[in-house]
């Protein structure tokens, strides 16, 4: 794109928002709700993304896929890390809980209405029968964002995207 051009922000965000979460590909950032913005400065894209946690392992491939996003639909790019303020599972779009629990995984409950899912809460809803006849299996699932859990109803493992 050259100087000349008027970067199409509309264009660039459309772009960003559909990247692809590595862990969970079903899911976009847009989704997850892990792209902050999408800004222009001069002749540069910068998009601003948060992790899931501070200790994302794949926080670099998400940085690194949404620049090479951008740059192939012929963007100048520019990725930057946003720790403040913290993401929150709050920000999980309603498609994309939708498509967690498609996928066989229980979605987050709401921090801001739901306090005890930050405290314990031991049983989730089933995303296979619809049970709450639960059990936590252990802390952590396929990726450290999910614990395990058991439908003691229909006897099916699966992932809950935990709360935070």
């Amino acid at each position: 794109m050259s100087n000349a051009e008027t970067i199409d922000l509309e264009a660039a965000r459309a772009v960003a928002v559909n990247v692809c979460d590595p862990e969970l590909p079903f899911l976009t950032l847009g989704d997850l709700g892990i792209l902050r913005s999408v800004e222009v400065h001069g002749t540069t894209v910068i998009a601003k993304v948060s992790p899931t946690y501070s200790g994302c392992p794949a926080l670099d491939v998400i940085e690194q896929s949404v620049h090479d996003a951008l740059a192939q639909a012929g963007f100048n790019a520019r990725v930057e890390r946003m720790m403040t303020p913290p993401w929150t599972t709050d920000w999980i779009t309603e498609e994309g809980r939708r498509k967690l629990e498609a996928n066989g995984i229980a979605p987050p409950g709401n921090t801001q209405t739901d306090k005890n899912i930050l405290f314990a809460k031991t049983a989730v809803c089933c995303p296979q029968c619809k049970s709450e006849n639960t059990i936590k299996i252990s802390e952590f699932g396929s990726t450290p964002c999910k614990a395990q859990y058991q439908c003691n109803s229909c006897s099916e493992p699966f992932d809950y995207f935990k709360c935070h």
